[in-house]
């Protein structure tokens, strides 16, 4: 590709990519929990939690951290990140925490805000924080209320979420009945085309 740099093959850089991604995510949900502000992880670390609990080998690695809180929760959530050493921004409409002073939008972590549209044109909004489950150290959506989120987008990335939960039978032909019409024939669709 013309213009572009590369850097030499790196393993380590390849590992490292990916460790500071879960270090990114770890950091900022041990500070919401000290701070006991509500939240639930989203996007695809929640999709790689539930992954994990069928086949640990099925897990997709993602760029970034997303996190569901409340609105009203921004100011609380600000302080318990900023103490954690992200610096919030706001742009474009997005509400973000850059990994520190030199971080980047690509490798930030991402607010979604609870029972809100993504996107005006969603058919849904987002879920509450409330529909989550716990671990000691995490707040992940419930299953449902994350399969809701990706049929929502759609993106192509969302697609392959929900085939890597259908492949190893976390969704089956039981589940597009749960969501609306329009959501369902999505999964639907997944299910019985999930090469396409």
């Amino acid at each position: 590709m013309p213009g572009v740099s590369y850097g030499d093959i790196s393993l380590d850089r390849m590992v490292r990519a990916v460790e500071k991604v879960r270090e990114r995510l770890v950091r900022a949900t041990a500070a919401l929990n000290a701070a006991n502000v509500p939240y639930a992880v989203a996007g695809g670390n929640a999709v790689a939690a539930w992954v994990s609990r069928v086949d640990e080998a099925a897990v997709r690695n993602t760029r970034d951290v997303d996190i569901l809180i409340r609105r009203e929760d921004l100011p609380a959530v600000t302080r318990a990140m900023e103490s954690a050493g992200f610096v919030h921004r706001h742009a474009a409409g997005i509400e973000m925490f850059l990994d520190g002073d030199g971080g980047k939008a690509r490798d930030a972590v991402h607010i979604l805000f609870a029972d809100e549209k993504v996107r005006e044109e969603y058919a849904t909004a987002a879920p509450d924080v409330a529909e989550s489950e716990s671990s000691n150290e995490i707040r992940v959506l419930s299953l449902e209320a994350l399969v809701r989120m990706k049929l929502t987008s759609y993106r192509r990335k969302d697609q392959m979420h929900l085939i890597d939960m259908i492949d190893i039978g976390l969704l089956d032909e039981t589940w597009p009945g749960r969501f609306l019409p329009e959501l369902g024939e999505r999964l639907q669709f997944l299910l019985d085309h999930p090469e396409d």
